[in-house]
């Protein structure tokens, strides 16, 4: 089980520029696919209090539910990227 895992919609444009990243920096990452309709992506709310996605989990750094792909792409360049220090 990888330290990070994101939850997507399959065919979502702003998974796929998370995913993308995630891909970019060489990360292991574990992928939860959520229902198509927003009622039934109970696990998502729990873990980010809302129901879009992609919303990322990192274990390793205490990152609970962040979502927005543009802050996850963000984080983890600053994290895993050119930007770790």
């Amino acid at each position: 089980m990888a330290a990070i895992t994101m939850y997507e919609l399959p065919g979502c444009p702003y998974c796929a520029k998370v995913r993308s990243k995630l891909d970019e920096l060489e990360l292991e990452y574990d992928i939860i696919e959520v229902p198509r309709s927003h009622e039934d992506r109970t696990e998502v709310e729990k873990v980010s209090g809302q129901t879009g996605v992609p919303v990322i989990v990192d274990e390793a750094n205490g990152v609970d539910g962040m979502h927005e792909s543009d802050d996850i792409v963000a984080y983890l360049e600053k994290t895993y990227g050119d930007g770790a220090a």
